[in-house]
């Protein structure tokens, strides 16, 4: 018999799990599902395993290849992998491509996992208010999980509940993008009304309320509710508990992680207990040695001209985010784009203390300036723009520069590019406010470089074998 690789995963990767301790992300042994889920410890570790899979390659892992090389932000490695990753670039993407089987698989073993929690919980005897910050947390991870997969593939299967029958999941076919988000919201309500504010201790690094409001109104802004998008942001925004560092460069400094402009990051730790993070190494340049970051770098990821010319005179964020060259251990220069804004020391090669930034504060203030101006109350905005500039080094624009809506929006469009390099956001900006197109194929244009981009494109091919194992149910995106 076939099997569903939609919703079966292996018992290692549903109930793969933390300790107690939120970080030490150690898997449970020999467990068995219908055994497992008895007591609260039972159930918080069930949690740390949905947050660890976070980490896997489909989802933050290697996120950069559907989020940044298909914008005008980076390219990828010209070596290795090339042909996978190129296609993101040029658009000529394979219904094979193994970025895109991953990014599906991975993303329903996190929601399997999430789901398992969900259900099972009402099962479990223990302290009624931790068990609903647990689904508060729960529920905030599927959020996520789903709105990373309707953005990348569109209609997507719907699935909010344990599957434990493999046959069953032959019954689940592609649900439409305006119910996938109707559930997105619907959990993310739920889960600011059940998360706390704050943690402390070992919890530090768990979903709050403020990531909840944040996510959701991040998916309010795509849907394109700015009324809805700038009331949720402005409650993240009047709570207090989030703040701009003074520093850019501090924000990114793996000794200072988990700080007030964090909002919510994939957690990694570092020490060769499998839970490091690889970003410092794979963006670090190709035959580099140890010259850039020990252990050497893979070249992935690299920024393009078009990006470094981007940084206005002066601002601070460039030399954090980005270097053109280094010198190697003979004491040449060699020139080389690549970023530079992930560089803890690892330990190993690709075990290092980076955390991915998922949403932080720098985020939901260009947000709330955006869904102000998208509602007529374009100088509203104006005070939230200059307070990442100021940050940054830059002088404040004036309302004589941007007092249209036109021309607030454009400007917002190149702050988040510059504020927000590397973290995931610019493809998924360019989709959501319609310039993709325009922007990437004048673009290309310009340099004399082909690419197949299309309408078709803002959404990428349903994996072949999702079709191929259920042909009846999963059908493939228009154009491929």
């Amino acid at each position: 018999m076939k099997r569903n690789y939609l919703f079966v995963a292996l018992l290692s990767l549903t109930l793969g799990s933390c300790k107690e301790e939120f970080l030490a992300l150690s898997p449970i042994s020999q467990a068995s599902t219908t055994t497992f889920y008895k007591t609260g410890a039972d159930l918080l570790n069930a949690l740390n395993g949905a947050y660890g899979a976070l980490q896997l390659n489909g989802q933050y892992g290697q996120f950069y290849v559907v989020s940044e090389v298909p914008s005008d932000d980076t390219r990828p490695v010209l070596s290795g992998s090339v042909t996978d990753q190129d296609e993101f670039d040029k658009f000529y993407l394979r219904t094979t491509n193994p970025y895109l089987a991953t990014r599906w698989s991975d993303g329903y073993k996190g929601i399997y996992r999430c789901n398992a929690i969900i259900d099972r919980s009402a099962g479990v005897t223990m302290d009624e208010a931790l068990k609903s910050r647990i689904l508060g947390e729960a529920k905030f991870l599927r959020a996520l999980m789903y709105f990373n997969l309707v953005r990348v593939f569109g209609d997507v299967p719907l699935v909010v509940k344990e599957i434990i029958d493999p046959q069953e999941g032959y019954e689940y076919s592609r649900t439409p993008v305006a119910d996938i988000y109707a559930q997105i919201i619907k959990d993310l309500t739920e889960a600011e009304a059940a998360l706390p504010a704050t943690y402390t201790g070992t919890n530090v690094g768990r979903a709050t309320s403020g990531a909840a409001k944040s996510l959701l109104g991040k998916v309010h802004l795509t849907r394109k509710n700015y009324r809805d998008a700038a009331g949720k942001l402005k409650e993240v925004i009047d709570a207090g508990t989030y703040e701009l560092l003074p520093s850019y460069a501090s924000v990114f400094q793996a000794s200072n992680k988990n700080h007030k402009e964090s909002i919510f990051d994939v957690q990694y730790k570092k020490g060769s207990i499998g839970e490091g993070s690889n970003f410092a190494n794979q963006y670090a340049p190709e035959n580099s040695g140890n010259a850039v970051i020990q252990f050497g770098g893979a070249g992935n990821n690299q920024p393009t001209p078009d990006l470094i010319a981007a940084y206005e005179p002066g601002d601070l964020r460039k030399d954090v985010s980005l270097a053109t060259s280094y010198t190697n251990t003979s004491g040449a220069k060699i020139d080389y784009n690549f970023v530079r804004k992930y560089r803890d020391a690892p330990v190993v090669n690709n075990d290092s203390e980076d955390n991915w930034p998922v949403l932080r504060y720098a985020d939901v203030l260009l947000m709330y300036a955006e869904a102000l101006n998208e509602t007529g109350n374009t100088a509203d905005a104006l005070p939230y723009l200059n307070r990442i500039r100021t940050r940054a080094g830059l002088a404040a624009k004036t309302a004589a520069e941007v007092g249209t809506q036109a021309a607030m929006r454009m400007t917002l469009e190149q702050e988040r590019r510059v504020e927000l390099a590397f973290e995931g956001h610019r493809w998924f900006d360019l989709v959501r406010t319609g310039r993709a197109l325009p922007i990437l194929q004048a673009k290309a244009t310009a340099i004399g470089i082909k690419t197949n981009l299309t309408e078709n494109n803002l959404v990428f091919p349903i994996p072949q074998s999702q079709i191929d194992i259920n042909r009846s149910k999963i059908t493939q995106n228009q154009g491929y």
